[in-house]
């Protein structure tokens, strides 16, 4: 009987080494839903994966609710070896196509995975079997905690003060939606040459309605993130239509607009803009700002070409280029704004080497992020630096993740104070410190 025993399970371990040896251990079981919650650069982050499996071959779709804003995108090159599940999910990130590379491990309801955005993050998680159960945002919806299920890889986890907290009350609902009945401002797309590139370059400019050549005005240089170009605020706000409706309910002064392609190179930008070393391009398109973007403008609009009517701000890599760059030229610039700002940012104190100059200098420094982005772990710094140094600005957390409708939000608020007396803007906060 004992040898019958030993017979048996030496023929099943044969069996077994023979499937292992040529490649046919049956795949697991995943065709169905996952669920996984976790935590990354840009903030919390919950997705439903559905899976369909033939054999080897994987299919499926990946639906996300990331700061707000929900997306869904088919998986591509996904396979099953045994319990190993591999696909990738081509995210559009501010305006690029970003390959996320997913490995994973299949153990009973639950697969163990790595997650890895090019060379820039990664992240571990685990997705649970499951129905589909993504969670809608409300008003009432509570910032989520960190580190709930994933190993964050890049940035401390994201602990909020007491100051930690909005200045200005959200933007109305409909601020970003064309209205009937207004009148409208012109948008053009201009080509100039960069002597700083060494190429002809585009960027679009926004005159307010009512733009004449009899008249002089201010200027805002607005710049995007880094998978976006010149056209990321017109995609993503618009921000035609927000200082549109802001001037039909005469809260903003009129003002010229530029939104460059702040991506200084003569060459396409790569398919992964995390690839590489992403931060060079941008921090060259300081030199193409101030020695050929600025003097086309002031050459070719009407223009008042000052540092009091002059101001920078952009988004994300564009919000560190616009607090380097401002910050870094306040001969050039008065108004400064950062909006959930990317790590190109400088640390304020490279920046500002006198803080008592630089106060007598500045007419508005904007720090701002949303409470669930993960790039909070710049900002918040940044704003604390400032504040130990006493140098005055104003601190604004917004409710969201890193997405535009933080970012329109910011615009909206901004554009506000441009350009005016501290005692003409809304809802005044006294700036810190």
């Amino acid at each position: 009987m004992a040898a019958t025993r030993r017979i048996a399970i030496k023929c099943v371990a044969a069996v077994i080494l023979g499937l292992v040896l040529t490649g046919n251990v049956q795949a697991a079981d995943v065709t169905g839903s996952w669920n996984a919650e976790f935590d990354t650069l840009i903030g919390i982050q919950k997705y439903t994966f559905t899976f369909k499996q033939d054999g080897g071959k994987l299919t499926g779709k990946a639906a996300s609710d990331i700061g707000g804003e929900k997306r869904e995108a088919e998986l591509k090159d996904g396979k099953l070896d045994g319990d190993t599940i591999t696909f990738v999910e081509i995210l559009d990130f501010q305006g690029a196509e970003l390959q996320i590379a997913y490995k994973g491990t299949v153990s009973g309801g639950e697969i163990k995975f790595t997650r890895k955005v090019g060379e820039f993050a990664a992240e571990e998680f685990v997705a649970k079997r499951g129905e589909p159960k993504l969670i809608a945002p409300t008003a009432e919806t509570k910032p989520a905690q960190p580190g709930r299920g994933a190993r964050r890889m890049v940035g401390p986890p994201i602990v909020l003060g007491p100051e930690d907290k909005p200045a200005f009350p959200p933007a109305p609902e409909g601020f970003n939606s064309p209205r009937d009945g207004i009148e409208r401002g012109k948008l053009e797309t201009v080509e100039y040459d960069s002597k700083t590139v060494g190429i002809k370059r585009k960027m679009l400019v926004y005159t307010p309605p009512g733009y004449s050549r009899d008249a002089t005005y201010p200027v805002l240089c607005l710049l995007h993130g880094i998978g976006g170009d010149e056209t990321e605020w017109m995609k993503g706000g618009p921000a035609n239509v927000i200082l549109d409706n802001l001037y039909a309910d005469k809260k903003a002064l009129p003002m010229i607009v530029v939104m460059p392609n702040g991506r200084a190179s003569a060459d396409p930008p790569p398919a992964n803009p995390f690839g590489g070393n992403p931060f060079e391009a941008f921090a060259a398109f300081e030199g193409d700002l101030l020695k050929d973007v600025i003097p086309f403008i002031e050459s070719h609009y009407a223009v008042r070409a000052d540092r009091e009517h002059r101001a920078i701000a952009g988004l994300s890599m564009g919000g560190g280029q616009s607090l380097n760059f401002g910050l870094g030229n306040l001969n050039t610039f008065a108004w400064v704004g950062g909006f959930s700002s990317a790590p190109n940012t400088k640390s304020a104190r490279e920046l500002i080497a006198d803080p008592a100059a630089a106060n007598k200098q500045l007419r508005l420094l904007w720090v701002s992020c949303g409470d669930r982005d993960g790039l909070m772990n710049i900002s918040q710094p940044f704003h604390r630096a400032l504040a130990e140094m006493k140098v005055s600005h104003i601190w604004h957390v917004d409710s969201g993740g890193h997405t535009f409708p933080v970012w329109r939000n910011d615009l909206y608020l901004f554009a506000q104070l441009l350009f005016k007396d501290k005692k003409d803007w809304p809802s005044q906060p006294q700036p810190k410190p």
